[in-house]
């Protein structure tokens, strides 16, 4: 079983910063890297930000500069370190790998005031 756990979302003004976790168990085989995804309500689900097995990353226009992705293999957990968050960013932040799996985990909320 593949166990993908979000963790670190919250309330925050515009302009503060957020850290999520995101705890992977289990083995993944046949993926290009992992990488973080966010769904605001009636919106699609969209990728935010990619870390490719080698280590390289990537991210959507709309958080370049502000984001941040990484991981630490010895504690099979990925980040993903927001600032100047933004209203917009208010979303159910998720972890999955590249391409994603079946099974995604329940998430983190991350809620942005103006």
């Amino acid at each position: 079983q593949v166990q993908l756990v979000e963790s670190g979302g919250g309330l925050v003004q515009a302009g503060g910063s957020l850290r999520l976790s995101c705890v992977v168990s289990g083995s993944i085989f046949s993926i290009n890297g992992m990488g973080w995804y966010r769904q605001a309500p009636g919106k699609q689900r969209e990728l935010v930000a990619r870390i490719t097995n080698a280590g390289s990353t990537n991210y959507a226009d709309s958080v370049k500069g502000r984001f941040t992705i990484s991981r630490d293999n010895t504690k099979n957990t990925m980040y993903l370190q927001m600032n100047d968050l933004k209203p917009e960013d208010t979303a159910v932040y998720y972890c999955n790998a590249i391409p994603v799996l079946s099974r995604w985990g329940q998430g983190t909320q991350v809620t942005v005031s103006s």
